[in-house]
């Protein structure tokens, strides 16, 4: 019973909420810049398309920071509890660690929300930015869902096989920020571009905007375990060599079950 309650993993847990605090932080601060109307970056970029190409950028260089930074390689950088659900159904976590990760997750995001919103005020907290809410367009919450499902789909498997291919293990993260950036430009119009539950609670709760807030706390997981039941289905041989970083390759210890069964 004492070790069960023992955080023996306390360090990763702290790292999850600093990662996606600052991940929120920095998302805050790219919108205000690029959309905001009394931005002069706003002014001199006038086409919307081009605008979320650069916001893509932005976030892809930041998570690959993340990823490979000392930190983002001790805890793997989840920054997502749908993730983080996805490697428990692997086995590759205990459910304790997925707990406190995704606990970690939700806390540190909106930690991260309420700072920029006192630091930018009424740029960040007013619309068009609104605390950077991810709600549905007006095509409604079924084509939201079916969106944001399928992105996390393709990124769970995406990283699975990567992290297979010898080729490839050492360069996850930066597939990892490729492809949220192009997610960025393509889905920000119809579901803001989630693909986190924590994310999406972070900048709900101090906006007190839900609006079709289940979309987003189901379809990500839902999505992503898809994609680790596709995995294990083609390639369970290979399941062993996947660990619960995107950059696995670091003398930092790999958080896993002590009697990991595959």
């Amino acid at each position: 019973m004492k070790n069960s309650l023992k955080l023996e993993h306390w360090q990763e847990y702290l790292i999850e909420a600093i990662a996606l605090g600052f991940l929120m932080v920095c998302i805050g601060i790219y919108a205000t810049i690029l959309e905001s109307p009394s931005s002069p970056i706003h002014e001199a970029i006038a086409s919307p398309l081009l605008r979320r190409v650069c916001m893509g950028i932005c976030i892809c260089f930041t998570l690959i920071g993340i990823i490979y930074s000392p930190w983002g390689k001790k805890s793997g950088a989840h920054t997502n509890p749908a993730f983080s659900l996805a490697l428990f159904r692997l086995r590759k976590m205990t459910g304790k660690d997925a707990i406190f990760y995704a606990v970690s997750q939700f806390v540190g995001g909106t930690l991260g929300v309420f700072l920029i919103s006192q630091l930018l005020g009424d740029l960040y907290t007013n619309p068009p930015i609104q605390y950077t809410v991810t709600i549905p367009n007006n095509l409604g919450w079924p084509i939201a869902f079916i969106v944001e499902l399928c992105l996390s789909f393709g990124l769970m498997v995406m990283v699975l096989f990567l992290m297979n291919t010898p080729r490839f293990y050492s360069q996850v993260g930066i597939f990892v920020g490729i492809l949220v950036a192009i997610y960025i430009v393509i889905a920000a119009p119809i579901t803001g571009m989630s693909i986190n539950p924590a994310r999406t609670f972070a900048s709900a709760l101090p906006a007190g905007i839900w609006t079709d807030i289940w979309v987003y706390f189901l379809a990500p997981p839902l999505g992503m375990l898809l994609g680790a039941e596709l995995y294990l289905y083609l390639s369970c041989r290979r399941l062993k060599s996947i660990c619960v970083k995107y950059c696995k390759e670091t003398p930092t210890r790999c958080i896993k079950p002590r009697h990991e069964t595959v």
